[in-house]
């Protein structure tokens, strides 16, 4: 890595504490990701994107802002990625994957608030983030209570805008979120001084579905037997998608997706098609969060999808641009967010379907459903989930979790005693 000391000093990062992280990353990384076998060429990129996940992709950010553009964060999929590039600004995601500075946040935040949260905000108090710190907008919606409640405080400590998001999807919340739309596209406006037009928001739809279309194109290899991708690297590839230039982001999934399906037509896989296939389903995971995907793919079984925020739910839906209206063009990309099926609605019908959908489309011989403690719309909404499992007769293992190391074990012990129980129902078909 280049030597961005100078450049993270004028962001205000703690260089001791920084150092502190970016020394524990590189080996965690090389045991959970890199070590893997069989691995695609085309993920050498991603690995790269990795190495330097403060440096370069930061660097555009500090060279955009000199232009006089704005840099937009944003801790969750509804938050419209298109009107932020349509007034030209930079849009990157700011959910936290690990335990950081916790002493210093639990002084502020409640012990028992969910992991994701305690993250962001670790990253925020402990000035670990470059890109947190070189926002100049920070974007959060009410997706459930814990949020909506650090969104106050967080405003103590940088410029926070919140999305109201409505729980249902009748339509005068379709009108509410409509216009919840429209006063974001007029704060990002405000912020940086440009105006939206139908020429800028078409681009910026074109841009972001080119993305979504990429991201799809891997979703679609993936059904592959035996599979051509961990479900390691499918993760990895989804949570870089939150902060990468979208453009070139999109080319790079492509030209793996190339790689992948020649991989396919030759029946050359990373894993043994005997390997359970497992359906993920919860919580999202935000980088450097692999506890789970690599507990199940180092007990040998295979992740062939994400239902996760870090995962299908983000990219499901494509916007249309057909309208030529500035107004029309923005009621296109509200109704897409709300398509987004999140545990925070009710009823949440849709997202049931769709998980039965998926486990049918991917093979899955397992379902496990990941849920962050505290995390109460997950935590709850599981139990339709297994439900619905049960209907199928797919196999469910419900697994709680935070970002903390000490429970591993435990959850190995009952990974392996779940992957066992697939194998023994396939050996009895």
């Amino acid at each position: 890595m280049e030597d961005y000391r100078e450049m993270w000093r004028n962001l205000g990062i703690d260089l001791d504490a920084h150092d502190q992280l970016l020394a524990v990353l590189p080996p965690l990384y090389q045991e959970v990701i890199l070590d893997q076998k069989e691995r695609p060429a085309r993920m050498a990129y991603f690995d790269m994107v990795f190495s330097e996940i403060h440096g370069k992709r930061i660097q555009e950010l500090v060279s955009l802002k000199e232009k006089g553009k704005k840099v937009v964060g944003t801790f969750c999929t509804y938050v419209p990625e298109e009107l932020t590039l349509a007034v030209g600004a930079a849009c990157v995601g700011l959910c936290g994957g690990a335990e950081i500075a916790t002493e210093e946040v639990e002084k502020i935040l409640p012990r028992n608030l969910c992991a994701l949260i305690k993250s962001s905000f670790g990253f925020k108090v402990g000035k670990l983030c470059p890109y947190v710190e070189a926002c100049d907008l920070l974007v959060g919606e009410t997706t459930c209570d814990g949020k909506k409640k650090y969104y106050e405080i967080l405003a103590e400590y940088g410029n926070v805008y919140v999305m109201e998001l409505p729980q249902r999807k009748e339509e005068r919340d379709r009108s509410l979120w409509r216009e919840e739309v429209r006063e974001l596209a007029r704060r990002l406006e405000e912020l940086t001084g440009e105006r939206m037009t139908v020429e800028s928001l078409k681009e910026a739809i074109r841009v972001v579905n080119n993305k979504r279309e990429a991201l799809l194109r891997l979703m679609e290899v993936r059904k592959a037997r035996p599979p051509v991708i961990s479900g390691k690297d499918a993760l990895l590839i989804n949570q870089i998608a939150f902060y990468d230039e979208p453009r070139r982001f999109a080319k790079q999934v492509n030209e793996l997706c190339e790689e992948l399906e020649k991989r396919a037509q030759e029946g050359k896989g990373v894993a043994d098609d005997s390997a359970p296939r497992i359906l993920l389903s919860g919580c999202p995971m935000a980088i450097p969060n692999w506890k789970l995907p690599h507990i199940l793919e180092s007990a040998g079984a295979a992740v062939v999808m994400e239902e996760l925020c870090t995962g299908i739910r983000y990219f499901r839906y494509l916007v249309d641009d057909s309208p030529g209206d500035v107004e029309g063009l923005l009621d296109s990309i509200a109704d897409r967010y709300l398509e987004i099926d999140c545990a925070v609605f009710t009823p949440n019908q849709r997202r049931i379907e769709n998980i039965k959908q998926l486990a049918k489309e991917y093979q899955a011989d397992g379902l496990v459903y990941y849920a962050i403690q505290f995390c109460d719309p997950y935590t709850v909404e599981a139990y339709r989930v297994k439900k619905a499992a049960e209907e199928m007769e797919l196999p469910f293992l419900y697994i709680e979790t935070d970002y903390s190391q000490e429970d591993v074990a435990q959850i190995s012990t009952r990974v392996e005693a779940f992957l066992e129980m697939l194998g023994s129902r396939a050996a009895n078909r």
